[in-house]
């Protein structure tokens, strides 16, 4: 099986071949068409690389197991961050984009998975824009997060992650030497309009630094 074959996924190229990539990952339920139009909209000119969750919950996928409770298992968290990084690896020779040049995008689960990798995987992502995200786990070695940049959109009434669980996030990775922007909206367990706003003009940023990156 090629790394490609791993994850059931949607490839949409970039309209220029030496854009970055976005790495969508869905949340709870979703599935690989999921985040395409958000992707488009925050940034219509790089290539966008959506796999499908391949846990099943209830009928419902994800990226990795939990227990009851809401209790993530670490080890298949482990396991399944590893498949996603080997995922993106063999995507990035298969599709001819920079390996390097990856940032994610995730809702929910997804930010978990996401966040998780950035923290067991740190060199697979240039940044990540992370919506709705617990703690997925605490690395049992600090990872190496200097010159990468997140983005932490939360909700103030959000039932599933408590404002703390964001600060302890947003804690994690500056300890890490992260630069991490959080944006907050009054609502729940959602992305509002504004943080897309927001996130427009904070991707603008990181994608403009993409010469000097190069």
């Amino acid at each position: 099986m090629s790394a490609t074959e791993l994850y059931v996924h949607r490839f949409v190229p970039a309209r220029n071949a030496s854009a970055a990539t976005l790495l969508l990952l869905h949340g709870m339920g979703g599935d690989e068409s999921d985040l395409i139009p958000l992707g488009r909209t925050l940034a219509p000119d790089v290539a966008l690389l959506s796999p499908r969750g391949k846990v099943l919950e209830n009928g419902l996928t994800r990226f990795f197991r939990r227990f009851p409770g809401n209790v993530f298992d670490v080890d298949d968290l482990k396991l399944r961050a590893r498949e996603l990084a080997e995922f993106v690896r063999g995507a990035s020779a298969s599709y001819r984009f920079d390996p390097g040049n990856v940032i994610a995008l995730g809702f929910s689960n997804g930010a978990n998975m996401a966040a998780a990798i950035s923290l067991l995987q740190p060199d697979l992502l240039r940044a990540a824009i992370l919506f709705c995200s617990l703690v997925p786990l605490v690395p049992e070695r600090k990872p190496e997060l200097v010159g990468k940049s997140f983005f932490v959109g939360a909700g103030r009434t959000d039932p599933f992650v408590p404002s703390q669980e964001t600060e302890r996030l947003v804690a994690l990775l500056q300890d890490a030497g992260a630069e991490v922007t959080v944006q907050w909206q009054p609502g729940g367990h959602l992305i509002s309009s504004g943080q897309v706003e927001a996130v427009k003009g904070w991707l603008s940023r990181i994608l403009s630094s993409e010469r000097e990156y190069v």
